[in-house]
C-alpha cells in the first residue's frame, strides 16, 4: 500500500492571501519508520531531551512563532532544508503530489473540491501505473492533519469512488481518507512543509523551497502531471520571470558517517 501524506496551505476564504495549496507526497508504506527516523534527529537539534515536543509546521518556522520563538533563523531554514532533502532518497521514490489554486480563478465553493479532485485523481493514476508497467497491484490512502476538512474530504473520496468525479472515477484507494494528529506524525509535519514553501513559491515569489520539492513532483511520460495549477496568466509571467532569492538556502547537512547511504 501507497501512503499519500497530505496537507494545505492558505485557505479558501481568507481574503489576504492569493492562493490555496493542497501539497503532500506518496511513500510505500513500509518506508514510513525509516522516514521518521531521518527526521527525529532533526527535532532533537531543538529539543535533545523531548524531540517530539518539536512539530514541523511551515508557516511558525519561517516566521519564529510558538516552538519556533527565539530560534535562530539559519537553524530554522537549516532544519528546512534536510527535511526536504529527505525528497531526494532514490530508494524511497517518493513522489510529490499538489494542487495550486488562485483564489481569483474560481468561486470559493469550489476551491476544496478542485484541490481534492486533482490530486485524488493524480494519485489513483500512479497507483493505476504500477499495474501498467510492473503487475504490482498498489492501494493507496490518503492521511492528513485532522485540523483539515475532514468532513468534506471523507465525503469527495467516496463520492469520487463510487459516483466518480469529472476526471473519471477512483478505483485504487483502499479507504476514505485518514485523520491524524500532526503532532503525532512526523510525515504529516513533512508534507506540511511541503505545502507551505509550494505557497511561499505562489504567493511569496521565494523559489527556495520550491526548488528542493519540484524534482520529486510526479512525472508521467517526462512530464509534470503531479501538480496541477489554476492561476493566471500574470502569475504564470511573474513566475517565468523571478530572480534567484538574495538569501539561497543552504546546503543539507551530511550525514553521519555511520548512517551515510551507498
Amino acid at each position: 500500500m501507497h501512503l499519500l501524506y497530505l496537507d494545505e496551505s492558505g485557505h479558501p476564504n481568507d481574503p489576504g492571501t492569493e492562493f490555496f495549496v493542497m501539497a503532500g507526497f506518496a511513500v510505500f508504506e513500509r518506508s514510513t519508520h525509516w522516514l521518521e527516523s531521518k527526521i527525529n534527529p532533526i527535532a532533537a537539534r531543538f529539543r535533545p531531551q523531548n524531540p517530539f515536543a518539536i512539530e514541523f509546521h511551515g508557516s511558525p518556522m519561517y516566521s519564529a512563532k510558538g516552538d519556533w520563538a527565539g530560534i535562530a533563523p539559519v537553524d530554522r531554514i537549516q532544519a528546512v532544508v534536510d527535511i526536504l532533502t529527505l525528497l531526494h532518497n532514490r530508494q524511497l521514490q517518493l513522489r510529490v503530489f499538489a494542487s495550486v489554486i488562485e483564489k481569483s480563478t474560481m468561486p470559493q465553493d469550489q476551491i476544496l473540491h478542485r484541490s481534492f479532485e486533482a490530486i485524488a485523481h493524480q494519485f489513483d493514476q500512479y497507483l493505476a501505473d504500477m499495474w501498467v508497467r510492473r503487475r504490482d497491484a498498489q492501494r493507496g490512502l490518503v492521511v492528513c492533519d485532522k485540523a483539515s476538512y475532514e468532513q468534506k474530504l471523507q465525503a469527495l473520496s467516496s463520492l469520487f469512488k463510487h459516483q466518480g468525479h469529472a476526471l473519471g472515477r477512483l478505483r485504487n484507494f483502499a479507504e476514505v481518507p485518514l485523520f491524524l494528529d500532526s503532532k503525532a506524525s512526523r510525515l504529516i509535519q513533512m508534507a506540511d512543509l511541503i505545502a507551505y514553501w509550494i505557497f511561499r513559491y505562489y504567493q511569496s515569489k521565494d523559489d527556495r523551497g520550491f526548488r528542493m520539492i519540484e524534482p520529486s513532483i510526479l512525472r508521467r511520460a517526462r512530464q509534470r502531471v503531479g501538480l496541477v495549477s489554476s492561476v493566471t496568466p500574470s502569475t504564470e509571467a511573474k513566475l517565468a520571470s523571478m530572480a534567484p532569492h538574495k538569501y539561497p538556502f543552504p546546503a543539507p547537512t551530511p550525514p553521519p558517517s555511520a548512517d551515510a547511504e551507498g
